[in-house]
């Protein structure tokens, strides 16, 4: 009996110590409303979360020609990147063309894409009445809207779009034979009534990647919460703290595309520096200029097809200071 009473003590006092670790984590803490609110942005197919503001057609293509069409096209017809227009109503043919207008079932999910993610350098820099016209412009390069519409938080969950019944998930999302995103049917079976973390970063892998919290993309304003692009328009250049070169890139966003010696996206910074390191007929300070201006307006063609957004968000000096650590052998 004295056997068996030290078993169930044993086994109660295991019991508690796994719930005690299970319950402490040892990084992070409580997200505040404040931080809540900045990542509470999403749109509903009826409208709900859209913010007040109105765009038209005109004004979106203004903006879209300036800051989208060096990746998705004059036309929406793509550069490399996701096709925003053409394909209405080939979903159902042989040769479907999966493109933003074809496929999207409701037109709220094109506004709250713009405005979580794009421009791609830049994410949630755009103010929602500029979202409400690239919208609207993007709607009418596939007449779903006509030109001289204005979009706001009314009218635009109105908008039929043309596959507005038929979304299905049998397919890829990029390639017109690619393989479903997922496959797998919803269980829903014998499920717990109240789900509990049990499990925990273990300390040997904590730092294992260095300090993530310098590694994150870069982000432009989030509703609720400073940023770093939100507060750089309005800070004073010359009391901001000096920048390294390399810590200057990641807050930019330049290493969400670039790494040090390694291809991602776009060429490494030293390939970048080797090239140009090279002799020619061009000065030092004419290829500075020429790479500070590639740099803020974009292009492709230099190193292979896929192409560089504008930067239109950095200053002049910030991008010269990049350059400037690049040409340098980005050390």
């Amino acid at each position: 009996m004295g056997v068996l009473a030290t078993l169930v003590m044993a086994a109660a006092s295991a019991v508690h110590a796994v719930d005690a670790v299970v319950q402490k984590y040892g990084f992070g803490k409580p997200a505040t409303p404040v931080e809540i609110a900045g990542w509470d942005i999403d749109v509903r197919p009826d409208g709900r979360g859209l913010p007040p503001g109105r765009g038209s057609v005109e004004q979106g293509q203004a903006i879209y020609d300036e800051k989208c069409a060096s990746c998705h096209g004059t036309f929406g017809e793509s550069n490399s990147y996701l096709q925003l227009a053409g394909g209405v109503g080939s979903l159902g043919s042989d040769q479907p063309v999966r493109s933003t207008a074809s496929k999207l079932n409701h037109a709220t999910t094109l506004w709250d894409y713009i405005r979580r993610a794009m421009p791609f350098a830049a994410p949630q820099t755009l103010t929602p009445d500029e979202v409400y016209a690239l919208t609207a412009y993007v709607l009418s390069l596939d007449d779903i809207v006509p030109a001289g519409t204005v979009l706001d938080q009314d009218s635009l969950p109105k908008v039929q779009m043309p596959n507005r019944n038929g979304l299905t998930t049998a397919h890829g999302l990029m390639r017109v034979d690619g393989k479903p995103d997922t496959a797998n049917a919803a269980c829903m079976r014998d499920c717990v009534a109240t789900p509990r973390p049990a499990s925990e970063i273990p300390a040997y892998a904590r730092s294992a990647h260095g300090d993530l919290s310098q590694q994150r993309r870069e982000m432009g304003a989030i509703a609720g919460t400073p940023t770093p692009l939100a507060t750089a328009a309005s800070a004073n250049a010359t009391t901001a703290p000096a920048a390294s070169g390399v810590a200057l890139a990641r807050r930019l966003g330049c290493t969400a595309c670039h790494s040090v010696d390694s291809a991602l996206i776009g060429p490494p910074f030293r390939a970048v520096a080797a090239r140009y390191a090279a002799p020619g007929t061009a000065s030092a300070a004419d290829i500075q200029e020429v790479l500070v201006a590639k740099l803020r307006t974009g292009g492709s063609g230099v190193w292979g097809t896929v192409t560089m957004p504008p930067q239109s968000q950095v200053s002049e000096s910030d991008a010269r200071k990049v350059v400037e650590w690049i040409l340098g052998g980005a050390q």
